[in-house]
């Protein structure tokens, strides 16, 4: 039986094509900055993002970590979603290693973050307060993608109020691919942006973070305080490269089967299905089968999280194919209800 996975987009196995491309990586010191392939793979994403230069770190978490230290200084605040993954799915990294301040605010449904909510919560310039130094935001959100409209009007709030803006880009590259628009139409209005390789890619491991030279230099040296030093990290980093030049288009392969798979649950009664933008799936369920469903489908081979909600998630080791299986697996679950 095959094993169907849509825990999430970071499951993916690496084809034969990057493992050949990680055992013939050409392979330096990257902690002194010899490593050819690291170096190959920062300048190529720093270029797709139109900023001045990359950083190659082990994970994003540890990307927007070194983002936050860089922006802000001990005691300064950020502005952040009550949900988004830099304040709910970090472990506070920015809170203990750099005494920074979160200041979460409720996301929309949308994934945005109301601007005037935003602008009323930056602090004055009174020693009682934090001092707001940053605005982070997340594209795509839970699978949402957030319009180029309001991240326009975000970094002209933030650039009017003195602020910078970090994306969290973990799955920038689904945003600009559902977009039919180059990611550097979402980064242009960011000062930084963290892209992961690991997720929709397909790639083993490793994030890029990008901003301006001067920014980099400052997240070089916090990624060594927080161990991201990786020595001849190129083995790691030709699965990026090859990630960028044959995982990219085809992520609108995953939202294709996420728009498949949605169509076929959105008639069975008792759920609800929400429409995908990307290769998120969302589920509601309910109690009575947040556990139980995820039970009879690891019966059936296909492995989801459990919860009142379930998020399934398609990618590169997900098929057209595999749909109507997922499809007929849940018909089955609800029919076996009812013949009970």
């Amino acid at each position: 039986m095959k094993r169907i996975d849509l825990r999430s987009d970071t499951v993916t196995k690496p084809s034969q094509g990057m493992r050949a491309a990680l055992a013939a990586a050409e392979v330096g010191d990257d902690v002194f900055g010899d490593d050819p392939t690291v170096n190959r793979l920062q300048e190529q994403v720093a270029a797709l993002t139109g900023m001045e230069a990359g950083l190659f770190v082990p994970s994003g978490t540890q990307g927007n970590l070194c983002a936050l230290l860089s922006h802000c200084a001990r005691g300064d605040e950020y502005l952040v979603g009550m949900t988004a993954h830099t304040y709910k799915y970090e472990g506070g990294g920015g809170a203990i290693f750099g005494g920074i301040v979160p200041q979460p605010l409720d996301n929309a449904p949308d994934g945005t973050l109301d601007l005037e909510l935003v602008a009323r919560a930056i602090k004055p310039d009174d020693h009682h307060f934090a001092v707001t130094r940053l605005l982070c935001l997340e594209d795509s959100f839970h699978g949402k993608v957030l319009p180029l409209d309001y991240l326009r009007r975000a970094a002209e709030l933030t650039q009017a109020r003195g602020l910078k803006l970090h994306l969290d880009g973990a799955r920038a590259w689904n945003s600009a691919v559902a977009r039919g628009a180059p990611l550097v139409e979402v980064t242009r209005f960011f000062d930084s942006v963290s892209l992961c390789l690991s997720k929709g890619l397909g790639a083993p491991a490793g994030s890029v973070l990008c901003g301006n030279r001067e920014f980099i230099e400052c997240a070089h040296r916090w990624r060594k305080v927080a161990g991201g030093g990786m020595r001849q990290a190129g083995i790691l980093a030709a699965a990026g490269l090859f990630a960028l030049e044959h995982n990219v288009a085809r992520l609108a392969d995953d939202h294709a089967n996420a728009r498949a798979l949605a169509a076929g649950l959105v008639d069975l009664a008792g759920i609800k299905v929400e429409p995908p933008h990307t290769n998120m799936v969302f589920v509601h369920v309910g109690r009575e089968h947040g556990a139980e469903l995820p039970r009879f489908l690891r019966s059936r081979g296909i492995v989801v999280l459990p919860g009142e909600t379930l998020r399934l998630v398609t990618h590169l080791d997900v098929d057209a194919a595999d749909v109507p299986f997922v499809v007929d697996a849940f018909r089955d679950y609800f029919r076996s209800l009812k013949a009970a």
